[in-house]
């Protein structure tokens, strides 16, 4: 059975997560007032390849840690999480229903996914894929989603709003439709 799994997220670092390399964060750079000034992550949509491999990375090395084996990026779970996530921006709210009350596993048939979907991460937030699989290991609800050792697939949606917020889904599944 599922359960609402539900995020906003923090700014923190895992040195698991902090040595992958690659990340398109921009310099930091000095305000008026000697302050630094938050910069905005900005996602490039030809890159979200690379983003869902890093954050696939993140979850695998802390999934490793937790002795859980490692999951594989799922075409239809990376289209329904990519469907939900555009949702969630459309609507301006986070949230595990659809906006026609789809849940988690009805989105992930509908693009086709076989397995079970054992699990749904998602946020909003103006940081990166690493700072936000972090932020999801750092709650013991989100963490206990992504290590949950049935997992085998994993899909992940990224949509960018003019003003720079990112909406990110996370969905895993058990890879059952292989079997």
């Amino acid at each position: 059975m599922m359960t609402r799994r539900h995020i906003l997220t923090a700014s923190v670092a895992l040195p698991a997560l902090a040595a992958l390399p690659g990340c398109l964060r921009p310099a930091p750079r000095p305000g008026p007032n000697g302050v630094t000034l938050p910069a905005i992550y900005r996602i490039d949509p030809a890159d979200v390849a690379r983003i869902r491999s890093r954050a696939r990375d993140g979850v695998n090395a802390q999934r490793h840690a937790a002795d859980a084996p490692p999951v594989a990026l799922d075409a239809a779970l990376n289209a329904a999480a990519a469907a939900h996530a555009r949702d969630m921006a459309a609507r301006n709210r986070a949230g595990h229903l659809g906006p026609d009350g789809a849940t988690p596993v009805e989105r992930a048939g509908r693009a086709g996914y076989r397995g079970t979907v054992l699990g749904e991460t998602i946020a909003e937030s103006y940081e990166d894929e690493l700072q936000t699989v972090t932020a999801w290991f750092n709650r013991a609800d989100t963490r206990a989603v992504l290590v949950d050792p049935r997992a085998r697939d994993m899909g992940l949606g990224v949509v960018q709003t003019g003003g720079g917020k990112i909406w990110w889904c996370l969905l895993l599944g058990d890879g059952a439709d292989r079997a």
